[in-house]
């Protein structure tokens, strides 16, 4: 008997989260929880000035809701996720991710609350930032260690020992993988419906990698992830009627981040994110440069604000972006097919 849990999911979790937007966005606006646009960005950026931000609660919503459901759903038809999380490694795995996600939403929407309610428009320093999401890595690596991975794939190349010997430096690379991972998908929310675009595409790809290694949880996971991204870029594409903020940019980091984790081969993240990539490493070329001789790289960064400048539209930086990502996944999901 074939299981819809995944398909169930990711229904409910578009749903859950687009109607949410009914709800959440007017109450932002009574709220007066508008973005602030500032003065280094494109001028016509200035026009999205008072848009609600902190929208990305809506899109928490939408996964956990569905995720709830979904797994009543499974348990009550015997399905294979509800048998799968009977095992504590895969319910951990699962939990472990979605607690990470959670605690990484949470600094964003305190960073959101500090710049909108408090008036700080940098919200938390560069410094509070650091270690509180370094530290909420550590607690995440730890426990996955504590549940018992010990081990992770290297396509075409096979299993890695990351508990002994050289296999060790596995933890620390980690540990300033999820950090940068979660910071360059912050990254990448500049324009209207980028990172929701980017992110549903990855998603798509996670859900796809883990139907196929049999990995029902993370299946689960991966659609309502791919649900919830969905239903945000109905009130997210051109021109938003809410953003995200770092609430939502710093929920999906942890999320994709977790993905990656939870299939044991967090490297394909590289490929299948290549777009937050992309966006993060334009920033640390833009500063060397700038600090160096002067000059910069790139127009603007992140790399979206450079095509901008070049005299794309938003929407066409959404699309190439967003497909681009595609292409990463398809290449990261031909891997993993090819060395099974």
């Amino acid at each position: 008997m074939k299981d819809y849990t995944a398909i169930f999911v990711a229904i409910i979790s578009f749903v859950v989260t687009s109607l949410l937007g009914f709800i959440v966005i007017p109450y932002l606006r009574k709220l007066k929880f508008g973005q602030t646009i500032l003065d280094e960005g494109p001028k016509w950026h200035k026009d999205k000035q008072g848009t609600p931000t902190m929208g990305g609660v809506m899109m928490v919503a939408g996964v956990l809701v569905s995720m709830a459901i979904g797994f009543a759903y499974s348990y009550m038809t015997n399905g294979k996720y509800a048998l799968e999380m009977s095992n504590p490694y895969s319910l951990t795995m699962l939990l472990a991710g979605v607690v990470m996600a959670l605690c990484m939403c949470g600094i964003g929407f305190l960073d959101d609350y500090i710049k909108v309610v408090k008036k700080r428009n940098l919200g938390l320093t560069a410094k509070q930032k650091t270690f509180m999401q370094l530290l909420v890595a550590a607690a995440y690596l730890v426990t996955l260690a504590l549940c018992g991975m010990r081990e992770t794939y290297i396509p075409f190349i096979g299993k890695i020992d990351i508990v002994h010997g050289a296999g060790l430096l596995f933890w620390p690379i980690a540990l300033m993988f999820i950090y940068g991972f979660t910071n360059a998908v912050n990254l990448t929310d500049g324009l209207d419906g980028l990172a929701s675009s980017v992110t549903l595409v990855v998603a798509c790809a996670f859900m796809l990698m883990s139907g196929y290694m049999g990995i029902g949880s993370i299946n689960a996971l991966s659609s309502a992830l791919a649900g919830a991204c969905a239903g945000f870029v109905v009130w997210n594409s051109k021109p938003a009627k809410v953003f995200m903020g770092d609430t939502g940019s710093m929920f999906l980091g942890g999320m994709v981040v977790a993905l990656a984790f939870a299939t044991q081969r967090p490297i394909l993240l590289i490929i299948m994110g290549c777009v937050y990539l992309m966006e993060a490493l334009s920033v640390v070329l833009q500063v060397f440069w700038f600090k160096r001789t002067g000059k910069r790289i790139f127009k603007m960064s992140p790399l979206h604000h450079h095509f901008e400048m070049s005299g794309f539209s938003e929407q066409k930086v959404v699309m190439l972006f967003s497909f681009i990502a595609l292409i990463g996944c398809v290449i990261a999901l031909l891997s993993v097919i090819f060395s099974w």
